[in-house]
Order: C-alpha cells, then sequence, then structure tokens
C-alpha cells in the first residue's frame, strides 16, 4: 500500500477518515494488517506529506496511532502525551494539520487503565506532572455519578472520568480554536473521540 499523495488526499472526507480509522483498528484487533513498504513509503514521501487525520492519545506505550490503526508513515499525524491533555501548542498543531496541510478529522483518544487518569483521580501532586495532572482535574469534578471511592482503587471511576476526560478535551479544541471550529462547521474536519482498551485492543469512538 503506498503512502497518501495530494491527489488522494484530496478525495477523502471527514467520513470516509472515520472509516479509514474503523477499518484499520479492525485489521489491528483481528492481526489482518495492510502489508506495506515502508521503505517504499519513505521514497514516497521524501517531497512532502498529506496525513488524512491528526490524533491525540496518550504517551501509554500500547497506545501508538500508527499501530492500533493500522496505519504507515506520512498516514496520521500523532500527538502523544500523559492523559492525551490539550494544551496551547497541541491545539497549534492540530490547526497546522488541518488548516495547513488538510488533514480531514481531529481524533482524542482515551484508553483503559490510564495512569494519568488515576493520578488525577488520586490527586497526586509531584513536579511538573502536578501541571499536566491538573488539565485532567475537570473531569475528575465533572463525574458526578461515583460518591464514594473517589480515587484510582474504583476501575469504574477512572473509567467514567477518561471518558469525560476525552468529550472534555473535544469541547475545549472548538472552544479555544477558532480555525478548527469554524473548519467543523463547514464540513471540513471532523472531531471525534475515543476510547481504546488495552484489553482487547478495540477502539470504541464516539460519535
Amino acid at each position: 500500500m503506498k503512502a497518501h499523495s495530494a491527489e488522494s488526499q484530496a478525495t477523502v472526507t471527514p467520513a470516509k477518515a472515520l472509516q479509514f480509522l474503523k477499518e484499520g483498528n479492525n485489521r489491528f484487533v483481528s492481526n489482518l494488517k495492510v502489508n506495506r513498504n515502508l521503505l517504499e513509503q519513505v521514497n514516497d514521501t521524501r517531497e512532502g506529506q498529506w496525513p488524512f487525520a491528526i490524533v491525540l492519545s496518550c504517551i501509554d506505550s500500547r497506545t501508538s496511532a500508527e499501530l492500533i490503526f493500522d496505519q504507515g508513515l506520512g498516514d496520521v499525524f500523532s500527538v502523544r502525551i500523559a492523559g492525551n491533555i490539550l494544551n496551547e501548542d497541541i491545539l497549534g498543531s492540530m490547526e497546522f494539520a488541518t488548516k495547513v496541510v488538510g488533514s480531514r478529522i481531529i481524533v482524542v483518544l482515551g484508553h483503559s487503565k490510564c495512569g494519568a487518569v488515576k493520578g488525577a483521580c488520586d490527586h497526586i501532586e509531584m513536579g511538573n506532572l502536578t501541571t499536566l495532572l491538573n488539565k485532567i482535574q475537570p473531569a475528575v469534578y465533572e463525574e458526578k455519578t461515583t460518591t464514594e471511592n473517589r480515587n484510582s482503587k474504583n476501575a469504574e471511576f477512572v473509567e467514567k472520568v477518561a471518558s469525560l476526560n476525552v468529550h472534555l478535551t473535544m469541547e475545549r479544541i472548538r472552544r479555544e480554536s477558532v480555525i478548527i471550529h469554524e473548519l467543523e462547521e463547514s464540513g471540513a474536519i471532523k472531531i471525534v473521540g475515543g476510547m481504546y482498551d488495552v484489553d482487547s485492543g478495540k477502539v470504541e469512538f464516539y460519535e
């Protein structure tokens, strides 16, 4: 399979971009990955890149977007940070990916059993990690259905916070970037959330 070109990227709609990711994850779960000549893709992309998606995911070693969505060189922008949190630099990267390069979809991808979310649930404070975990705290406080054992030992609470963290991040992207908001309103791009299950390898998309 060849890497995306300017011509092939131009034919991708937001809906088709999401379908590419769903199909890729299905291949990953089924252990039927596409046969790619990565050195050929290096050659294909030497003059430029035309990724159809940008994925914001966690640094967790089990959540590499290229692997779990079965994508090759030049297919996706991958932004990875603990807790898949959002900051100004990441937002600028998303604007570059969509407005400048032409990516059709922004995916905010959380995952089960997230260590950063557990840390936020436990209100851990440790060096620079404190500032990062504070960005997850809104999801901790937003989760109001759990009244007891609101800590990392409560697996159900952790998963609810992780899901809320994805949704709140999507809301922030729309609220804090005029560029991305206008692109989505015009139908040029789509913003979706999802949750990766570290037990099964399956991604559940929030649509």
